[in-house]
């Protein structure tokens, strides 16, 4: 009795809507040293749900599965080998794939931060991929009808000016007002230890930023996915029939190394963990690397007092207009430092102090990826690393307080 009652349990868990969600308290996975599963790899959980269905799938180059290749197919014998979601359900019989959504940078993620990517047509599979960071960065009622349901499929680095949460946003927004369900595949979140940053004011929306969350979020796309439902942050405070595919066997203390690149300028994981802290250098007029193959891992510019350490960044995939493009820059080489489990802003304040004509430093962006105009009045002001960090703490702990509704894992 005791193993039929836990098997009903997990069930629930698993197959509920996030509009059921709301309405119990939603039960943690236990910490394990267990083979971690995607969401994506846990096809027993989600392919009968998609069997006679007409779906859509949000996707680009990290939507990957493992599948068992047969003994006949490699002379080895059978092994996991990794195979495209778009891939293995177009070829999955029952499952009727229409169409493929794809969020900044393109389907397969080559294209530059914030770039204009047009439609195409996948040439292995012969869909139709249509882009949500085009003409628009919502799916329309024409683009959904027929459907009856849409998969998301998509590796975040959990930091909100990371743009596929917004793109998540206004799937579940567009699939709501068109009474069509979501199905999100869970990933990691390689930032998941910690939750850190100033919190978004709501006047400073925009898609590099949605939502009152700090910089640092501490959940997956799941979960995230979950607390936009539940926080009725949705266009008219609708609601989206959402569920979500558990990872299996992971806490947000699980050190997860991304195998593929998340977007051009993430090559690895160093860059993925010091990416909240560095990238708040795209609101100024200073290099983060870009236009290098060691982005996210270094910041300089020409006007910086001449050092040991240098580089010129050039054109190259993923950032054809980079920052001081052809000039020797000085700076610093970050690759060194510790695993952080906070923002560091000492490295915002250095290049601030740096910067001779501080009326160029900030750009007309660095309120929307900071959230707010109260750190750039702190940094001009000179306040010290500490206040700042201090003035973080109260809106950190209400956050915390929200965030801790919707959590699947520990």
């Amino acid at each position: 009795m005791k193993y039929l009652f836990s098997a009903f349990f997990t069930f629930i868990i698993l197959f509920s809507s996030c509009a059921q969600q709301q309405k119990s308290t939603i039960k943690k996975v236990q910490k394990t040293t267990q083979k971690l599963k995607t969401g994506a790899d846990r096809t027993n959980l989600y392919l009968s749900k998609l069997k006679g269905k007409n779906i859509a799938i949000v996707a680009n180059q990290t939507s990957i599965l493992q599948t068992l290749q047969r003994a006949e197919v490699s002379p080895m014998g059978s092994k996991l080998v990794n195979q495209h979601l778009v891939d293995y359900l177009h070829n999955y019989n029952g499952v009727n794939v229409k169409k493929v959504f794809s969020p900044e940078h393109g389907f397969r993620g080559k294209e530059d931060a914030g770039a204009h990517v047009n439609d195409g047509i996948d040439t292995k599979t012969g869909l139709p991929i249509l882009s949500l960071h085009g003409k628009s960065k919502k799916p329309s009622d024409e683009q959904l009808k027929g459907l009856d349901a849409v998969v998301f499929d998509i590796q975040d680095v959990g930091v909100r000016f990371y743009t596929y949460i917004s793109t998540l946003h206004y799937v579940m927004e567009a699939c709501a007002e068109s009474n069509i369900p979501v199905i999100v595949l869970d990933r990691p979140n390689p930032n998941g230890h910690y939750i850190d940053g100033p919190i978004l004011e709501p006047k400073h929306s925009s898609f590099v930023g949605k939502h009152p969350v700090p910089v640092v979020y501490g959940m997956t796309i799941g979960e995230y996915g979950q607390m936009i439902n539940g926080e009725k942050w949705l266009k008219n405070g609708i609601q989206c029939d959402l569920t979500v595919v558990p990872l299996e066997n992971y806490t947000h203390e699980y050190q997860y190394s991304l195998p593929i690149r998340p977007s051009p300028n993430l090559p690895n994981d160093k860059s993925i963990n010091l990416y909240p802290s560095l990238g708040f250098f795209e609101g100024t007029n200073i290099n983060a690397g870009r236009g290098t193959d060691i982005q996210f891992q270094i910041y300089g510019a020409p006007f910086f007092k001449e050092s040991k350490f240098s580089y010129t960044p050039k054109s190259n995939e993923g950032a054809k207009y980079p920052k001081h493009k052809e000039k020797l820059c000085y700076g610093k080489d970050l690759r060194e430092t510790k695993h952080l489990s906070t923002i560091n802003l000492e490295w915002l304040i250095d290049a601030y102090k740096q910067t001779s004509k501080k009326q160029t430093f900030f750009g007309k962006t660095f309120t929307i990826h900071a959230g707010n105009e109260k750190l750039q009045q702190q940094i001009e002001q000179g306040i010290s690393k500490q206040e700042i960090e201090n003035s973080w703490k109260e809106g950190l702990k209400e956050f915390k307080k929200v965030r801790e509704k919707y959590l699947l894992y520990k």
